[in-house]
């Protein structure tokens, strides 16, 4: 399959606080390649023709009904995308991978189904299989004849997954592991095959592969749950479960390894996922603002309406962004791999990336959990009934914000890692803070003015930057390896990181397209990233403010607020307008209006 033409070598991971690419240099929705474009379309044509129909019976869990779906998925090839093609997949580029992912999540149950099974139930064999495991699983996963599941959590351990009460121990013979505990919330649970199962030999963490057949091994009852019904999810009881000893996944002692990397690509395609469930509904909720009249009008005529749907699709323009570009540098740096080590490799890139996976999986889960409650809201009491799909849609969201590391560890996650990889030098935050500091003490500098397509929102962006060198060297200067028990702090550095890589990611993604078609074709997506710009730079402000504020005290801190007072200086702007035209973009095609640009 033709992959898309990367220009140059892969930014690494949390290097854009340091560097500002050009433009054409990232990653956008518009350079999808026609065999790309068209995965997404046999996706979201799979799920509106064979999932969205039985939409209420999977809701009732009617018995076989999904596992069905899977393997109708897999006759057409959606199941396999991480599967290498040697093994019976699709083999996909990331890229690939990341429109699949897109454009099955119109409906909540099946996304998070297909996620636990091609994603995180089957990329741990992928990566860190023998070769013996791979021939044997890998075919049967692609076709979705087996489905998988992944199971990590217990009754006392979710995000501390290493606090793990599930115990192995080698048979006396020496021929396989005797497996006792219980896992929890486990995707699938109740249909899956194929189980990746952490547990404890001693005190070495490791992962195993469990077939649903081995004695001893016994799924609960389905969970009721707030959400997502139409997926399985169950309590996974061991009890002297005997699992032979070549179903160990990697090595004894490293399922650390397994389970965290797992979750990055994980993380990554939540987002991804995100972004399709929320242009679903907000191609609803536009429908519907035509439909419902009050007042003797549509209410989509009416300014709060138009202001509600405007935000929806900027929000989904700004994860949409970031999402992509970073799927590009994934890609990018996975096509560098060669030979025998190109797994090694793509293990690798997926930690490199581990930062911009978080900022996709918190930024796109509260991305989504903003839309679908305004499409409640446009619907009014309509959107709280149950025959009406954005109830559902707002009740299969919110789990978003919990699994897959809930979203305050993955906060904590950002910055520890920028932490880590400045530290070690491969990241040189410490030197760019030292260099921001001298720039500080020499005072103003009056350069020229800005020029270009959004000139003004690429100094925002810059003086963002700054900012968060700021706080964060403040930060660290004060509480050194202490800083990870200010966690509020943390928070507040990790919003910045994000706000910054998400207005960044939206002005290049606009610069790129305007530079392409003009900017009178281009001015809806300026208008979109103008306003997205203009409101993250003041959530940026205020973070920097609350982390300044924690950090000094007295004169020092009169100093450094005149200081981010200096970084944040820029002239205000009409968002009512700017939004009142992105509205119109979204209501001339009752849809989100950036697709595919």
């Amino acid at each position: 399959m033709a992959t898309a033409t990367i220009p140059k070598p892969a930014a690494k991971g949390g290097s854009f606080l340091l560097e500002s690419p050009l433009a054409q240099d990232v990653f956008t929705p518009a350079d999808l390649t026609d065999d790309q474009r068209l995965i997404g379309q046999t996706a979201e044509e799979f799920v509106t023709k064979e999932v969205l129909p039985l939409a209420k019976e999977l809701e009732a869990k009617k018995p076989g009904l999904m596992p069905q779906l899977v393997k109708k998925g897999g006759e057409v090839g959606l199941m396999g995308g991480g599967v290498p093609e040697q093994y019976g997949g699709a083999g996909l580029d990331k890229i690939a991978t990341t429109v699949l992912t897109e454009k099955l999540s119109l409906y909540g149950g099946f996304a998070v189904t297909h996620g636990a099974h091609a994603g995180i139930g089957t990329l741990p064999i992928v990566y860190f299989g023998t070769e013996e495991q791979k021939k044997k699983y890998l075919p049967k996963l692609a076709t979705g004849e087996w489905i998988g599941a992944y199971c990590l959590s217990e009754p006392q351990a979710g995000s501390d997954a290493q606090n793990s009460l599930t115990r192995a121990e080698l048979s006396a013979d020496g021929s396989h592991y005797v497996l006792n505990g219980q896992k929890m919330w486990i995707t699938n649970g109740g249909f899956a095959d194929v189980y990746i199962v952490f547990a404890k030999i001693g005190d070495k963490f490791t992962a195993f592969i469990v077939e649903r057949t081995f004695p001893g091994f016994k799924p609960g009852a389905e969970e009721h749950k707030m959400g997502i019904h139409g997926s399985s999810t169950t309590p996974i009881f061991l009890e002297n479960c005997r699992v032979p000893k070549e179903n160990v996944l990697h090595e004894i002692g490293r399922g650390h390894i397994v389970a965290f990397n797992i979750l990055n690509a994980g993380r990554f395609t939540l987002g991804a996922s995100c972004i399709g469930g929320a242009k679903n509904v907000l191609q609803t909720a536009a429908k519907y603002g035509k439909e419902r009249k009050a007042f003797g009008k549509q209410i989509g005529d009416f300014g709060l309406i138009r202001e509600k749907l405007a935000e929806m699709a900027i929000q989904i323009f700004a994860v949409e962004s970031m999402v992509y570009r970073s799927a590009g540098n994934i890609e990018a740096a996975m096509a560098a791999a060669s030979g025998s080590d190109k797994v090694q490799h793509s293990m690798k890139v997926l930690e490199e990336y581990a930062i911009e996976s978080s900022i996709a999986k918190i930024y796109g889960s509260e991305m989504l959990d903003y839309v679908v409650d305004e499409a409640v809201q446009i619907f009014g009491g309509y959107g709280f009934h149950e025959e009406y799909p954005v109830c559902r849609a707002y009740r299969d969201s919110r789990i978003n914000r919990i699994f897959e590391g809930t979203n305050e560890i993955n906060r904590m996650l950002i910055i520890q890692m920028l932490m880590k990889r400045a530290m070690g030098g491969q990241l040189l935050l410490i030197p760019a803070a030292m260099k921001l500091a001298e720039e500080i003490l020499a005072g103003p500098s009056f350069g020229e003015a800005p020029e270009g397509v959004l000139a003004e929102e690429a100094l925002v962006v810059a003086n963002a930057k700054k900012m968060f060198l700021q706080a964060a060297g403040g930060a660290m200067q004060k509480y050194r390896e202490k800083l990870a028990e200010e966690q509020e702090l943390i928070a507040a550095l990790s919003n910045m990181v994000m706000e910054t890589y998400a207005m960044e990611s939206c002005l290049l993604r606009t610069q790129k397209f305007t530079a392409s078609k003009g900017e009178a074709a281009s001015q809806v997506m300026m208008d979109a990233a103008r306003a997205f710009i203009a409101d993250a730079a003041e959530r940026v402000d205020h973070e920097a403010k609350r982390a300044l504020a924690a950090v000094h005290e007295g004169d020092m801190l009169t100093t450094q607020m005149a200081v981010l007072k200096r970084f944040g200086k820029r002239a205000p702007v009409d968002t009512i307008a700017l939004r009142r035209r992105v509205a119109a973009g979204v209501q001339s095609q009752d849809r989100y209006p950036f697709e595919g640009r």
